[in-house]
């Protein structure tokens, strides 16, 4: 089987890698914080201390980190360890731009694959995340199916760039959902009732995410999103979005929690 070197092993990434190590591949892990390293090395991951010492011998390589310039780093020291007909798959949430300068570092003969994902911490552990790809996908997706559903979305870049709609909109709903309950809370409207209004409305699936239990999509990393998308596009309604996410991620007890935990916040500011 394929050996996978796979980089940044966050909420999402440890997971992900996981399951590819019980499908039997032989697995290199790499995190900025070793530590996250720990649970995978134990179970028969291979420890690298460096992202280049990771990827040596690699067939497929896979990043799952927090934003383009983390990204775009592990490309400097990565990219002159790649040998012809190594495959990377990039399934951050990081834009198409840094998946443009990413596909310019790398040598002749490495295949890009640009392949975020649609899910939390829970369907990564299942298996069942949703990835959008972009690209050439036929040498990778047989090692993606350990990972969910591969939907195809065209040429390299696409798979990033529709994420990004994905999450302006879920982000976007979030936050309206807040706003409009903290419209309800402040003309004394009993809560309950103006959620459950909501919820049989079209804003139905934005109501059940601002609520959710269990997930886990941090304030900060919504920021960071809105702000990727905001330089692709005017969009004053994220922008409005964003300045809220902003101002509750600036509660260190908020910046790492899950977005719902920010809307809750934003309910409550009357």
């Amino acid at each position: 089987m394929e050996k996978i070197a796979f980089l940044g092993l966050g909420h999402m990434g440890a997971p992900m890698a996981r399951r590819l190590l019980a499908a039997g591949h032989p697995l290199s892990v790499w995190n900025r914080t070793p530590a996250r390293a720990e649970p995978l090395v134990a179970d028969g991951a291979g420890r690298a201390g460096s992202p280049a010492q990771a990827v040596r011998d690699a067939d497929v390589v896979i990043t799952m980190l927090a934003g383009p310039d983390a990204l775009i780093a592990v490309a400097e020291a990565v990219a002159p360890e790649l040998r012809p007909g190594t495959a990377w798959v990039e399934m951050s949430t990081v834009g198409p731009d840094a998946v443009r300068e990413l596909a310019g570092r790398l040598g002749d003969g490495v295949t890009l694959v640009d392949a975020p994902v649609m899910g939390s911490t829970d369907r990564a552990a299942e298996g069942t995340l949703g990835i959008l790809a972009g690209g050439d996908t036929a040498a990778v997706e047989h090692v993606l199916a350990h990972l969910g559903t591969v939907t195809r979305t065209g040429p390299l870049g696409s798979g990033a760039s529709l994420k990004l709609v994905v999450n302006t909109a879920v982000i976007g709903g979030v936050g309206l959902v807040a706003e409009a309950l903290r419209l309800a809370a402040a003309l004394g409207l009993d809560g309950d009732t103006a959620r459950a209004a909501l919820k049989a409305g079209p804003l139905g699936g934005a109501v059940d995410r601002a609520f959710a239990d269990g997930a886990l999509f941090a304030t900060h990393l919504a920021v960071k999103d809105l702000r990727i998308a905001m330089a692709a596009a005017e969009l004053p309604v994220a922008a409005a979005v964003s300045e809220q996410f902003r101002q509750a991620a600036a509660d260190p007890a908020l910046a790492r929690a899950d977005i719902a935990r920010a809307a809750a916040h934003l309910i409550r500011t009357v």
